[in-house]
């Protein structure tokens, strides 16, 4: 994070969405879910909203939509169905609701977690923007979501403050 302002005296609003029709049906624990409610808060960042879908495309892409469109969130973290099993649509999902990528992200989550397996080169995550909302596909295991977020947390609060209409310049110091 650069010395700016970025960040101080703002609270993040946060939606979290699990996809995981295990997760949906109540058979299995959303540990996943958890460990992203962790690792924002120091942004600080306040949950307003959290959902474990099933991993069904068009459910996903109404969810994400009506998120994104109300201004409810400033950031909507997803985890879970980012690989290439025939269930794991969150990105295309996400990817339908676009306006604009940011494919830098998904690259460093990427390059980052292929320095601990390899893996990583399968996931289809992607990242980007809806309206004035930053969305950002995690992959569904408590650790990839750990790593992955992990790199992204540095830039998170200058990104979410650009997207929100900062306009102080970028990168002084």
């Amino acid at each position: 994070m650069s010395g700016g302002t970025e960040g101080k005296g703002k609270i993040y609003r946060v939606a979290l969405l699990t996809l995981s029709d295990k997760g949906a049906r109540g058979e299995r624990e959303d540990v996943s879910g958890e460990v992203l409610r962790e690792m924002i808060l120091p942004l600080p960042a306040e949950v307003v909203f959290y959902e474990i879908l099933p991993d069904e495309l068009a459910e996903i892409e109404k969810v994400l939509c009506r998120l994104a469109d109300s201004g409810a969130a400033d950031l909507i973290l997803t985890t879970g169905g980012t690989g290439v099993s025939p269930r794991d649509v969150t990105p295309d999902a996400t990817l339908r609701v676009l306006d604009r990528e940011l494919p830098g992200m998904a690259e460093a989550m990427r390059a980052a977690s292929l320095k601990k397996t390899p893996h990583a080169m399968i996931s289809r995550a992607v990242c980007g923007l809806r309206k004035a909302t930053l969305i950002i596909n995690l992959p569904g295991s408590p650790r990839g979501v750990r790593e992955n977020l992990a790199v992204l947390l540095p830039a998170l609060p200058h990104a979410l403050d650009k997207i929100g209409g900062d306009a102080g310049e970028c990168g002084k110091e």
